[in-house]
């Protein structure tokens, strides 16, 4: 069964743990510009968005890819990078729409969130619980609920 990184901006706090723990499965370091996560913050509001990659179906960053090097592995979940193919060209950061691909600033390639080979580090760390690894039915059930709720509290108001 399918399964998705799925974000709760409400749970996050704007800690960056997710961050760090990240950098620390890929690089060995705890460096957050080296994370396959960012949390991009609205301080004044309180605001925190983990942006990490969306693991597209129909991926930009793959059909881009001049070398093949960015694809998707039947047999692993998400999409990887092949860095003996990667020519380092960064056209899939520039086409991805969510920002999901960045460029490592120590050793300049491109990274990408891979799920962790299925076990992603950010979901099992994040004390708050706003980042999640679940199965695609059962994270489209909660956004049913959670519209159920809001539609529900709505009619409520005007009723």
């Amino acid at each position: 069964m399918k399964k998705l990184l799925v974000i709760n901006t409400e749970k996050c706090t704007g800690c960056r743990l997710c961050e760090r723990v990240c950098s620390i499965e890929h690089e060995g370091v705890s460096n957050p510009a080296r994370s396959r996560i960012h949390i991009v913050k609205w301080e004044g509001e309180g605001f925190y968005l983990p942006m990490v990659c969306q693991q597209c179906e129909q991926p930009v960053c793959v059909a881009v890819c001049p070398k093949g090097a960015t694809q998707r592995n039947p047999s692993k979940p998400g999409i990887t990078i092949d860095y003996n193919l990667c020519i380092g060209c960064h056209m899939c950061v520039a086409a991805c729409p969510f920002g999901g691909t960045s460029v490592d600033p120590v050793g300049d390639k491109v990274i990408k969130c891979d799920l962790c080979g299925g076990e992603p580090k950010c979901a099992m760390f994040c004390l708050a619980g706003a980042i999640e690894y679940l199965d695609a039915s059962q994270a489209v059930l909660r956004k049913k609920r959670k519209a159920g709720e809001k539609l529900s509290t709505l009619l409520k108001r005007y009723i």
